[in-house]
């Protein structure tokens, strides 16, 4: 079972089966999750794009909620949770983490 509080220091490139793709805040463990889900085929691919980054305000803000509102998966899940970002401050916190990371 993973530690109930994850931080979140790195940033990676997902793509969903259907091609489209999209840009994670997550940690080696969220990964090695993603990699999972590759291998399964829930996710076409996911590259990590950046490690260790800051742990801003907005890290912070982003963190917080993803910690409050998600589970970490343990290894046997059997689909692929998207961690939705809502409008406001949560979508500003991570537009604000790839602005400061040179990503998108």
């Amino acid at each position: 079972m993973a530690e109930k509080y994850q931080n979140l220091d790195l940033i990676e490139q997902i793509t969903r089966n259907d091609g489209s793709k999209y840009y994670e805040i997550a940690n080696i463990f969220m990964n090695g999750r993603a990699e999972l889900a590759v291998v399964r085929g829930f996710l076409k691919e996911v590259r990590i794009l950046q490690l260790n980054i800051p742990h801003s305000t907005a890290v912070n803000t982003y963190e917080t909620y993803i910690n409050d509102h998600y589970q970490m998966p343990a290894e046997d899940f059997t689909e692929w949770v998207e961690w939705q970002k809502p409008a406001g401050k949560i979508a500003d916190a991570v537009k604000e983490i790839l602005r400061a990371n040179h990503i998108g």
